[in-house]
């Protein structure tokens, strides 16, 4: 292992942080599932700091870092949704976007050239605008007295950022499709 390896290495101590973060979580221990999820958090800013600014990217990194996001995010957001913390359409949005973006990325790849997206702006303010979320959520529930209005509207930024963000994804990769066709 070598430097190179350390914002990897990050990203699979994040995936690993999932499981106990759902377990504390579902067994409603909210102060522990947040510091677990801030740590999950900060390490994820850590390792995309380190991987940019020492250029320390790779192929698996480029697949490690999404896929630890997707599933602290998803994992938490369906627990709140079991518990009765969040509401389901609200999961369901996000579900049908990721789903979305990643079939057409796979269908992309397999019927036009390799794909290689960097994520547009609105699904980064997506992601954070989650993180904000799912952080004031968990925090309300008696760890910090939140105000309704600060959840509902982070709630209503999730959910607009979720379709903006699918939509822009949808709209940008179907041009470079339809691009990539013309020039055949």
């Amino acid at each position: 292992m070598n430097r190179r390896d350390i914002p990897n290495l990050i990203s699979v101590i994040r995936i690993v942080l999932v499981l106990p973060i759902i377990y504390l979580l579902w067994n409603k221990q909210y102060q522990m599932t947040l510091a677990l999820f801030i740590i999950a958090g900060l390490s994820d800013a850590l390792d995309g700091f380190l991987a940019k600014r020492y250029d320390w990217t790779s192929q698996l990194g480029s697949f490690l870092d999404p896929l630890a996001d997707k599933l602290l995010l998803v994992s938490c957001f369906l627990v709140c949704v079991l518990t009765g913390l969040m509401p389901a359409w609200l999961f369901i949005v996000i579900l049908l976007r990721d789903v979305i973006v990643s079939f057409g990325a796979l269908a992309y790849h397999l019927m036009i050239e390799t794909f290689q997206g960097t994520p547009p702006f609105s699904s980064k303010l997506n992601t954070t605008f989650q993180i904000v979320y799912l952080v004031l959520l968990i925090a309300s529930q008696g760890i910090v007295p939140i105000p309704h209005s600060w959840i509902e509207f982070a709630l209503y930024s999730v959910a607009a950022t979720t379709v903006i963000s699918g939509l822009e994804y949808v709209w940008s990769w179907g041009f470079k499709a339809w691009e990539a066709k013309v020039r055949e």
